[in-house]
């Protein structure tokens, strides 16, 4: 009998771009795959990515997503577990009428904010949202509301 291979990685847990709830209120929700080289792969499934910071635009017609760090596993001799980082403009692929539509809504003021990578399965995915900045005293009411939850739920515990 055959073994079946199993895979030593880890269960695709999803990279969460925690910084852009708090920093946006979040709307409507897009899924967009990723053009990447078999390096950025790989730091995407080992989860060696970080999207604060990072920010959606539309050149040319086309979305990229920019400032996005990939830890870059390189493959040099005599320096076991060396990475460089990596934070170049990645091109994202979305159909023409979801590219109409954030363009309409870039012009309106709204910031095209990515808020998670999706691993699981063949393609590497992101979840881009469209998002309208806070102002500081925004943020202090959302830690205000989110303290005074935290308070009443350990009460009722």
């Amino acid at each position: 009998m055959a073994k079946s291979k199993k895979s030593s990685s880890k269960p695709a847990v999803p990279i969460v771009n925690r910084r852009a709830r708090f920093d946006y209120e979040l709307g409507d929700e897009l899924v967009a795959g990723l053009v990447l080289t078999g390096l950025e792969t790989r730091a995407a499934r080992d989860g060696h990515i970080q999207l604060k910071g990072s920010y959606v635009t539309i050149k040319g017609g086309e979305l990229w997503l920019n400032n996005a760090s990939f830890s870059l596993k390189l493959n040099e001799r005599g320096k076991p577990g060396a990475r460089s980082v990596d934070t170049e403009p990645r091109k994202l692929l979305v159909n023409k009428k979801q590219l109409a539509s954030l363009a309409a809504e870039k012009k309106q003021g709204m910031t095209i904010v990515p808020t998670k990578l999706l691993t699981k399965g063949k393609f590497i995915k992101i979840v881009i949202a469209l998002g309208k900045g806070k102002k500081n005293y925004d943020k202090r009411e959302t830690i205000k509301r989110r303290d005074i939850e935290r308070e009443h739920a350990r009460m009722m515990k």
